[in-house]
């Protein structure tokens, strides 16, 4: 129990503030390009208490930190905010712009993930050791990052990664493939308890981890 106490200590800032700036950053992006929506609902904002969905922000990821701990071995830790409302017909050029808006969740992921490296690399100059309470969180706040930024680029919509494709796409191609939409994030729970999702991530994983070890 104690070292699940811990886990969570260690996990708790990294998982609230990398799963409510992904958000934060969907809201700002589509501000910038004329929908002003999550602006006006207050939840363009670093302030997490307006994003904390109490399942996908807290409930899922003690759960799986729970199973993980219970059953041995490494598990896939990943949850959700409150969705921000993006109001893609208020965007200046709707299909294009959806490409940033999109893309900008994953991008705050990657911008956190570095900033945590950083911060591993100024404790670790400064002659702390791996056992250190602050250089776990760090190390948990570029593992935790680099996933959100990696499951949120899984090519399934309503992921962002679904968003990007929509947005290249030809206009008939993008419809059609909106149409798994649905049916997207039961998708993601079957690759998930078949093993697969993991398999799907590890070239997004591969490239943040390769981005990051710059700053390292």
């Amino acid at each position: 129990m104690d070292t699940l106490i811990q886990t969570i200590t260690v996990y708790a800032l990294p998982v609230l503030f990398g799963i409510t700036l992904h958000e934060a950053a969907h809201g700002y992006v589509a501000r910038m390009f004329g929908d002003p929506t999550a602006w006006q609902m207050g939840r363009v904002t670093l302030n997490p208490m307006r994003h904390i969905d109490p399942i996908g922000t807290i409930a899922v990821p003690l759960f799986l930190l729970f199973s993980t701990k219970l059953l041995g071995g490494a598990g896939l830790l990943f949850g959700w905010a409150k969705p921000v409302p993006v109001d893609w017909g208020r965007l200046r050029r709707p299909k294009r712009d959806m490409l940033w808006v999109a893309l900008a969740g994953p991008g705050s992921n990657l911008v956190m993930a570095i900033i945590w490296a950083l911060g591993l690399r100024l404790l670790a100059e400064s002659g702390a050791s791996q056992g250190d309470f602050w250089v776990q969180m760090t190390i948990a706040g570029i593992q935790v990052n680099l996933v959100l930024m990696a499951l949120n680029l899984v090519p399934l919509p309503p992921l962002d990664g679904g968003r990007v494709v929509f947005s290249l796409l030809p206009s008939r191609a993008a419809w059609q493939y909106s149409r798994i939409e649905p049916y997207g994030l039961l998708i993601v729970i079957v690759l998930m308890v078949t093993g697969i999702l993991w398999h799907v991530l590890q070239p997004f994983l591969a490239l943040g981890q390769a981005i990051v070890g710059w700053f390292l």
